[in-house]
């Protein structure tokens, strides 16, 4: 199946017919091309921007809000069609994309559908000097929204919704590894009138179509999410020519375990915090801390626990741990176990390729576990962003708090304990932009999300999504 672009309401072929491979993970073959777009098609995607944001950005809010919540009810009544493409193009089980990425992706339309109408001015009366400030929150214009692969349809509409409910005119990139739902939400746009041009999704790899966008003079702000090292090109290139920038990037998060933590609960959640979506979601929990006192007891559980998951074909109920998106991203990873082994590193567990009957060619890898000697080594400070954990014990709260901080990362962190001192002292001295205390992934769409240090620049999410998609203008007025 060829994917097209879509530009203007329509879809079309890539100007120069320039053509990318698209791989099932599962099985590890090709099952269509995608565009690799040229600077002509990005041109062409902003010039169907320009000619709609004027309409686009003088309609009515409550006209917005229908479209965009229409477009969340398609996407709703589209759910397993989208959740079958989701896991073909990503590897991860369709069970997970049905119940978290399609969902998670309407819900995006329907928050940012609602959240525009409640976005309110600002207005100050200047007591004494009768005169009163008011600010206007005006859209950009035209923005740039590039995705990755990871959570493909979820972190796409992120971007899009926000974009859109502001006003803005959007052109868009998918992850060149996942581009299937990308292209079918141009379909679900139309059905749900959302006006020509005001969303153009063009398709191809960071280094072409990614770079036109980037660097498009008239594109005025750039949202994205990927790797720290994309995200340091974008700034240098978007940051002197004065663009708005969203940076959510890498992420290496420690989950911090003390003894009188609520253990079952804690157990469980840990083996989904580390190994959900094949440990590809920016906040897994990578580098796991345990108390001394418990640490013996819950490295036999935890490993008891993550060998009975089962590594199998996406389309399978039972399905734990899928495929890896591609076979690039799966050599790179068992890289890092044997960086592991090297460091000195025991395999507690996992650690080898999988080969599932009837799809031997797919991208599959056990559910790995590895008891490491100190926190300075690779594999605890740098991102492998698989089905990969790291195990040390601590034997005090300073002690672990100088190791959760340690690394250039600064995502998000999850604190398991009962403890509510420690819970306030740790939850503020934690460098990270999200916190979880007993808990791990649970989202309320209003709040902030992000990171710090190498994890990122700015937030997203609720209104401060809003707030980056628009510009802030003080009108003051004497009387």
């Amino acid at each position: 199946m060829n994917i097209q672009n879509y530009i203007n309401g329509n879809f079309h072929n890539p100007i120069d017919n320039n053509w990318i491979d698209n791989y099932n993970p599962s099985n590890g073959e090709v099952y269509g091309q995608i565009p690799n777009s040229s600077t002509e098609d990005v041109e062409n995607a902003y010039i169907a921007a320009k000619s709609a944001l004027p309409g686009w950005s003088q309609t009515g809010l409550e006209e917005r809000s229908r479209i965009l919540i229409r477009v969340s009810e398609l996407l709703e009544a589209n759910l397993q069609r989208f959740a079958e493409a989701e896991s073909k193009d990503n590897g991860k089980p369709i069970s997970l994309a049905k119940a978290i990425d399609i969902p998670r992706a309407a819900s995006n339309f329907r928050f940012f559908g609602h959240a525009i109408t409640q976005f309110a001015s600002e207005s100050h009366e200047s007591t004494g000097q009768q005169a009163i400030n008011y600010t206007l929150r005006q859209p950009i214009g035209v923005v740039g929204c590039i995705s990755p692969w990871n959570l493909p349809l979820y972190l796409f509409t992120w971007k899009i919704a926000p974009a859109l409910a502001a006003g803005n005119c959007v052109v868009a990139k998918p992850s060149e590894v996942t581009p299937m739902t990308a292209y079918l939400l141009g379909e679900i746009c139309n059905e749900a009138g959302l006006p020509k041009g005001v969303l153009n999704i063009v398709h191809g790899l960071g280094g072409s179509t990614g770079q036109a966008i980037i660097e498009h003079p008239d594109i005025k702000a750039i949202s994205f999410t990927g790797g720290t090292a994309t995200g340091t090109h974008i700034a240098k290139v978007a940051a002197p020519m004065f663009k708005k920038l969203s940076l959510e990037l890498g992420g290496k998060n420690p989950n911090i375990i003390f003894a009188d933590c609520d253990y079952e609960d804690m157990l469980n959640t840990t083996v989904r915090s580390s190994f959900a979506n094949q440990g590809q979601i920016c906040l897994c929990g990578s580098r796991i801390f345990v108390e001394a006192t418990i640490y013996d007891q819950f490295k036999t559980d935890f490993v008891a626990k993550v060998k009975q998951l089962k590594v199998g074909h996406p389309s399978e109920a039972d399905t734990d741990i899928g495929a890896l998106v591609s076979k690039s991203h799966l050599d790179k990873v068992k890289a890092y176990i044997q960086i592991a082994k090297d460091e000195n590193g025991t395999i507690l567990c996992g650690g080898n390729a999988v080969t599932v009957n009837g799809y031997e060619n797919g991208y599959y890898l056990e559910p790995t576990v590895i008891e490491v000697p100190n926190d300075d080594c690779r594999v605890n400070q740098e991102e492998i962003f698989g089905p990969v954990v790291t195990l040390m014990p601590f034997h005090s709260e300073d002690d672990v708090l100088q190791m959760a901080n340690k690394v250039k990362y600064g995502l998000s962190a999850t604190l398991w304990t009962n403890n509510l001192k420690r819970t306030m002292r740790l939850s503020n001295q934690l460098q990270s932009g999200i916190v979880w205390v007993n808990t791990w992934m649970l989202r309320d769409l209003r709040t902030p999300f992000g990171g710090v240090k190498a994890s990122g620049v700015g937030r997203e999410g609720g209104f401060e999504a809003l707030r980056f998609f628009t510009e802030a203008k003080n009108i003051c007025i004497k009387y």
